[in-house]
């Protein structure tokens, strides 16, 4: 498990060498957002399934942290690598695919766990906070931190310079987050765009730390689940057959 180890805590050295750029960014953003939602505007936006407005707007600030931080750290650090030839000697080594995949995840899932962790106790000095379920909790905030880990490795495969990186948070990640039922009850959208916010991955991650949160969700805890397990399984698989074919890596 040497390698294996090796390359994680590489990974994960990195993540707390740059922590300003990091962490800090990721609670100063979710303080703000519970400064306008929850200060400025209280008592101008009404509660939502008797809920304090803040409260149901929450799991995304803590979610947004959590996808932005894991993708960039799988995304950029597998591209410096290639950039910078270093991959070259992963692939020639006697490391197994999977140990290359789980290495990066690893880091991948500790910088998501943290990040979530750090913003949620900020948080708690200006809000007041509650978790329904904390095994919940740290399942949806594990499985949505491996979700984009992978997606951001498999930009990152496929990447040619860093504004392909850039593509994928600016005009993909940023549609997805914003659209994906985070500052309203999908009940309260016509069918055509409930439909729409029902395709979206994001929208079931939401809801179901929501529902460990605060205890509602717009949709079945189970489904969301599922949801999430599939994309998981379907991502890690294009993750380990562009890897294990060393897609545009080899000089």
């Amino acid at each position: 498990m040497i390698d294996f180890i090796t390359l994680a805590r590489k990974e994960i050295l990195n993540f707390f060498k740059i922590r300003k750029q990091t962490i800090v960014p990721s609670v100063v953003t979710a303080i703000l957002y519970i400064l306008i939602f929850g200060k400025f505007l209280w008592g101008q936006i009404l509660p939502i399934h008797w809920i304090p407005y803040i409260n149901f707007v929450f799991p995304w600030l803590l979610l947004m942290s959590v996808i932005m931080g894991s993708y960039s750290i799988t995304s950029f650090g597998l591209f410096g690598a290639k950039m910078f030839r270093s991959i070259e000697e992963i692939l020639v080594s006697p490391m197994s695919t999977n140990r290359i995949i789980w290495g990066y995840l690893m880091a991948g899932l500790v910088r998501g766990v943290v990040v979530g962790t750090v913003v949620f106790v900020a948080s708690c000095f200006f809000i007041d906070l509650w978790i329904e379920d904390l095994l919940l909790f740290f399942v949806f905030i594990s499985l949505t931190s491996l979700t984009f880990w992978l997606l951001g490795l498999l930009n990152a495969i496929f990447a040619k310079n860093f504004d392909d990186v850039n593509f994928v948070p600016n005009f993909i990640l940023t549609p997805m987050i914003y659209l994906g039922g985070v500052f309203y009850s999908v009940e309260n959208l016509s069918p055509f765009w409930q439909i729409f916010s029902q395709v979206n991955p994001v929208f079931y991650m939401i809801n179901g730390l929501r529902f460990s949160i605060i205890g509602i969700s717009d949709v079945s805890l189970w489904l969301s689940l599922w949801v999430l397990g599939t994309f998981c399984v379907m991502l890690y698989g294009l993750v380990w057959y562009f890897l294990k074919k060393a897609h545009g890596m080899k000089s």
